[in-house]
């Protein structure tokens, strides 16, 4: 592999030559060789996200001249489209706990291909990560990551083993079964009503995941370093959500407390612990189903 040597504040860096990154992110490649483990790409895909509503809102308030911005804008537009996206992002899953590493990827990486499109230097710090740090950046993305699985893959997936289910209880419902307790026969029940009880418990953790998902479109972009908003102009953090709300078809909103979801992931750790909620629901469903068919009546027992 032939390589191409890269300069930064630190010195040089030797980087493989086709290589879309540049010197801080061989470095962390250099330093972070842990697991192998890339960052998840539903992440990747949030971070460039962001550096797309970032140059868009840079360039409604005219810190961005146009054509950087939308080289900008055209370059993650590309590689959102580019079936081989996790090439670009190679830096390992255990690295900085600011996630400085990820967002100097994304920079670089958009900045060599917005230098290509302009025909023209792009900067990764002065241009894509213009009013941004990693401290807001990196807590931005885990939220748009989230927020965007839920409401096309999660939301989606539950509604529909809801209503499955209750199909199935309407095609059933003359069918009396033995009920069970203590997995031993006890009293009727239409089989119905026990797909019911199935059905109202994906309902339920429903319920509670939609309630997370309006956490979740609340953003801290904008606070930059430490959630004071140094160096981003006092209206970037609006436009940046309406610009992604535009992007996704989600309704994403400045955060009311930006210092608190920069500090702090309490909401991811929110979400983490409801799919653990809903995971124990399906599989005592999947259990139930076991146990309804292991009797000697088979739908006769649950």
């Amino acid at each position: 592999m032939t390589h191409r040597i890269e300069k930064d504040s630190m010195g040089t860096v030797s980087v493989p030559e086709q290589a879309l990154y540049g010197a801080q992110t061989q470095r962390a490649i250099n330093n972070f060789a842990i697991s192998g483990q890339p960052m998840p790409t539903a992440f990747i895909r949030a971070l460039l996200m962001t550096k797309r509503a970032a140059a868009v809102a840079n360039k409604r308030l005219k810190l961005l001249s146009e054509p950087i911005a939308d080289a900008i804008v055209q370059a993650v537009d590309d590689l959102m489209d580019d079936a081989q996206l996790m090439a670009h992002f190679p830096v390992d899953i255990y690295q900085t706990g600011s996630g400085t590493s990820s967002n100097m990827n994304a920079n670089e990486v958009l900045a060599t291909l917005a230098s290509r499109i302009l025909k023209d230097d792009v900067s990764p710090n002065d241009h894509v990560n213009f009013g941004q740090s990693s401290n807001d950046c990196i807590p931005t993305a885990i939220h748009i990551s989230a927020a965007v699985m839920v409401e096309d893959a999660l939301l989606p997936a539950l509604s529909h083993l809801s209503e499955a289910i209750m199909r199935k209880a309407a095609s059933v419902d003359h069918c009396v079964k033995t009920g069970r307790t203590h997995l031993m026969d006890a009293m009727p029940i239409r089989l119905s009503q026990s797909l019911s009880a199935w059905s109202a418990q994906i309902l339920q953790n429903i319920k509670h995941i939609q309630s997370l998902q309006v956490s979740l479109q609340h953003l801290p972009q904008g606070g930059t370093a430490v959630g004071t908003g140094v160096n981003a102009h006092p209206d970037f953090a609006s436009e940046f959500c309406a610009s992604l709300s535009d992007q996704t078809g989600i309704t994403f909103l400045p955060a009311d407390n930006v210092f608190a979801l920069m500090s702090a992931q309490d909401t991811a750790v929110s979400l983490s612990g409801q799919l653990k909620t809903t995971a124990v629901s399906i599989m005592k469903i999947a259990n139930d189903l076991r146990w309804m068919n292991s009797g000697l009546v088979g739908v006769g027992r649950n």
